[in-house]
């Protein structure tokens, strides 16, 4: 069998599983406790939060981690709908997003009333800065497209777009899943 989608999920590397091999049966704990077993995986969890903070050149208290992509999108867009609502109700994403992205956008759209302009793409699957910027309402609170498309390897003027947003004080959102280990994701080089 010929495999070509490691990118979304693989097999463990051994050194990865090596580093691991003690949070699956020594500390195993707890981290939310504050007991003898709990405190060595909470200083785990927290030592591997400043590690992501460090790659992301951010603070550590700005990392959440998540079951995954899937659940850290949606925790993204909908934590951003429920905290905005009554400021705006428009969304802006791409038609080549993750299902994650799009799925939740579907929702927002059917069930809360929210607005969602679906970007198109051009022949290379990107998502181009001007269509972005020409989207932009006065009642945009999000704009959401990927860095690294999953499916095709497109990456998207993330930069770019992340200047549009902030010159419009529209927040913006990016899925870099598939970005982590091939393209910048140093949130001060990136600026957005």
């Amino acid at each position: 069998m010929i495999y070509l989608d490691h990118a979304a999920t693989t097999y463990v590397d051994p050194e990865v599983q090596k580093v691991m091999e003690p949070y699956f049966n020594i500390i195993y704990g707890n981290p939310g406790s504050f007991n003898s077993a709990g405190l060595p995986a909470k200083h785990a969890v927290e030592g591997a939060r400043n590690i992501v903070a460090r790659i992301l050149n951010s603070k550590p208290e700005e990392v959440v981690f998540t079951s995954g992509g899937t659940e850290g999108n949606n925790l993204a867009i909908q934590g951003v709908w429920r905290a905005l609502k009554k400021k705006g109700n428009h969304i802006i994403t791409s038609k080549t997003e993750h299902p994650s992205v799009l799925e939740t956008c579907e929702y927002l759209e059917r069930h809360e009333g929210t607005e969602i302009t679906y970007l198109d793409v051009d022949e290379y699957g990107i998502t181009s800065p001007e269509s972005v910027k020409n989207a932009i309402k006065e009642n945009t609170i999000l704009v959401t497209i990927m860095y690294a498309n999953n499916e095709i390897g497109t990456i998207n003027p993330i930069q770019e777009i992340g200047q549009i947003c902030k010159e419009a004080k529209v927040l913006f959102h990016t899925d870099a899943c598939q970005a982590a280990g091939y393209c910048n994701i140093d949130t001060h080089e990136l600026n957005v």
